[in-house]
């Protein structure tokens, strides 16, 4: 009997120990991750750095509480508005948290223009976290259904298409702000086109409404530079982190710059947790190592060479769809619901991840190399020629 709630499919193993892109069952049994904890142990398992800014901090202080300053809150806040063009940060505890703070922030910022109901901009298919707030804002029907009464204030729009917000400009006064992923992890590794975050901040520039990046899973090298944003060419308002910040240290983060980084005032929004010495110390470490080790460049070029890797194998294989890539996202999609492909990849040691039914998701760490890749789609594009083979 478990005392645990039972809020999780769980795969039927338990890990030991974890170095590099490796982790180990209780039994000794040895696995290749692609999935680094969704996206989260950037650095891998046990990276040396990592782990030791986590016991030097916890040998000094852990919390203290926002009642006081926190000098490591203040310089990673300094560093990461550094890297991201933004100008004040509130650091949370997870991605959630960080959107949730986005939406209060948007709502905020449209009753300061006088408007009683200030309404956001979503996309379908989308996932921004499962607090009220934000699995209202995801386009996702299983997250939301018996969670009803949703809260009002979203009004939804089909993914990648600039033209659909454009009509609602039209014929919606209440809007105030876009909330967005810049690649839809959980609907299935969608990327969006080259023009359409630039679309998104033209639209937001002329109609004074706020654009607001959920960059949870695409941030911290993960699409092949720090942000996915920077791919585009543009800025947003407002972004929301997590994830891959901490190197798996529960840790996020929600940037602001301009107006919106000036809406909050004392007493608007709070976290007890949220951005503690333990935390900050993690990320601190963890944005060193990132940018020390050049891993958003090897995100882009490993995550590439899985690509093009995977397409040859798959090549003329019936039943494949696509492969697609940003950086070290990778989606597989296949004709047929694939869920089966994580059991069976986890029989012959490797963690693989399916989502939206029929996309096999890999989000390895940012530290694998390429003879780590290699062994990755031999086995995968064998898996998957067996499972479409029936």
């Amino acid at each position: 009997m478990s005392y645990l709630m039972n809020t999780y499919a769980r795969q039927p193993v338990t890990f030991a120990k974890g170095e590099g892109v490796w982790l180990w069952d209780e039994d000794g049994k040895k696995y290749l991750d692609a999935v680094a904890g969704v996206a989260v142990n950037s650095l891998g398992h046990a990276h040396p750095r990592l782990a030791q800014a986590v016991c030097e901090q916890a040998k000094t202080l852990i919390h203290t509480s926002n009642l006081y300053q926190i000098a490591k809150q203040e310089a990673l806040a300094e560093k990461l508005c550094g890297l991201a063009d933004m100008d004040k940060a509130f650091i949370c505890n997870s991605g959630a948290e960080a959107n949730e703070a986005a939406i209060k922030l948007a709502r905020m910022y449209g009753h300061g223009k006088g408007i009683d109901t200030p309404t956001i901009i979503v996309m379908e298919k989308s996932f921004h976290g499962r607090t009220m707030a934000t699995l209202t804002a995801t386009g996702n029907r299983k997250v939301q259904a018996g969670f009803e009464p949703l809260l009002g204030g979203f009004v939804r729009v089909p993914y990648n298409d600039v033209n659909a917000v454009a009509h609602i400009a039209e014929h919606n006064k209440n809007i105030v702000a876009i909330l967005v992923e810049p690649v839809q992890g959980e609907g299935g590794v969608q990327i969006s086109s080259a023009g359409y975050l630039r679309g998104l901040r033209s639209l937001c520039d002329a109609h004074g409404w706020l654009l607001m990046l959920d960059e949870v899973q695409t941030g911290i090298g993960r699409t092949g530079t720090w942000f996915a944003f920077q791919q585009a060419g543009i800025v947003p308002d407002v972004m929301a982190l997590a994830k891959g910040l901490g190197g798996g240290f529960p840790i996020g983060a929600c940037l602001a710059r301009g107006a919106a980084a000036e809406v909050f005032k004392p007493g608007n929004h709070g976290s007890t947790f949220g951005g503690n010495p333990l935390a900050c110390a993690a990320a601190l470490a963890t944005l060193t190592a990132v940018d020390e080790l050049g891993l958003c460049r090897n995100a882009a070029e490993i995550g590439d060479y899985i690509r093009t890797s995977l397409s040859a194998q798959l090549d003329g294989v019936a039943g494949v769809v696509q492969v697609r890539n940003a950086g070290l996202m990778v989606g597989i999609e296949l004709n047929k619901p694939c869920a089966e492909l994580v059991r069976r990849a986890l029989e012959q040691g490797l963690l693989i991840n399916v989502t939206a039914d029929s996309v096999v998701r890999l989000l390895p760490p940012l530290i694998m190399n390429r003879d780590e890749a290699g062994q990755l789609v031999t086995l995968l594009s064998k898996l998957i020629k067996e499972f479409l083979a029936g």
